[in-house]
């Protein structure tokens, strides 16, 4: 097992790649390690699945039909600038790969290559997204995008995954805030929800948070406070 293989099987990774058997060579050699590792075959059905799945790793190849690997990266980091982009390239693309530059291509690999140089990359570009996906809330409290978990002085606060979701909506929402019913809504989708219900759904939050992350605003609904609210 590798090292960093914890880090890993947080990441959603996309391949796109149009050569069919070192696209299965490459998921049967490191696919395991990460939470979902998907491929596909052009340019234009990875930004399509990339657009779906918001993976938080693309690797692509270069020289595709239909859309190039940069043509792709270029659209990529346009919609979504924080993912990053690996190259996978032949020798004679070299001189295509000054281009990878511009649109922020994070490293590139020449075929053939190692899939274990590939995996030892993937784990150092791991630690980054993991830094990257870490928002400061009010202090002591700090929410990680990407295992979708809340933290109170780095220690993990154990909620469910609808109050998960509560918070994530929270901190996706303009100004931090929810009306009372955009919460129904959206935690529970199609079902009739009582005042009461969502009352007491919030009390438990706030016990197992702090009453000072997530605010009630009188009768209407709930901000949650950041760091730089005071």
């Amino acid at each position: 097992m590798m090292p960093c293989s914890s880090k890993l099987a947080r990441l959603k990774v996309l391949l796109v790649e149009d050569e069919k058997r070192l696209a299965q060579l490459l998921k049967e050699a490191i696919g395991d390690y990460f939470k979902s590792f998907e491929v596909v075959h052009d340019g234009i059905e990875g930004l399509e699945r990339c657009r779906k799945m918001k993976p938080d790793v693309v690797i692509t190849d270069i020289t595709m039909p239909k859309m190039t690997g940069l043509e792709l990266a270029s659209t990529i980091k346009k919609e979504s600038p924080e993912i990053p982009i690996v190259i996978l390239s032949a020798y004679s693309d070299k001189e295509k790969l000054l281009g990878a530059i511009d649109v922020g291509v994070v490293k590139y690999f020449i075929k053939p290559f190692d899939p274990e140089e590939l995996l030892d990359y993937m784990c150092t570009l791991s630690e980054r997204i993991k830094k990257e996906s870490l928002v400061k809330l009010k202090a002591p409290f700090a929410y990680d995008l990407q295992s979708e978990q809340l933290f109170k002085k780095g220690v993990l606060v154990h909620l469910s995954k609808r109050e998960s979701r509560f918070i994530a909506q929270l901190l996706h929402s303009p100004n931090h805030y929810l009306s009372n019913e955009a919460i129904k809504t959206v935690l529970w989708e199609g079902e009739s929800v009582s005042d009461e219900r969502l009352r007491t759904f919030i009390r438990r939050v706030r016990k197992k948070s702090d009453k000072a992350l997530i605010e009630n605003v009188s009768g209407q609904g709930y901000v949650l406070k950041m760091m730089d609210d005071g």
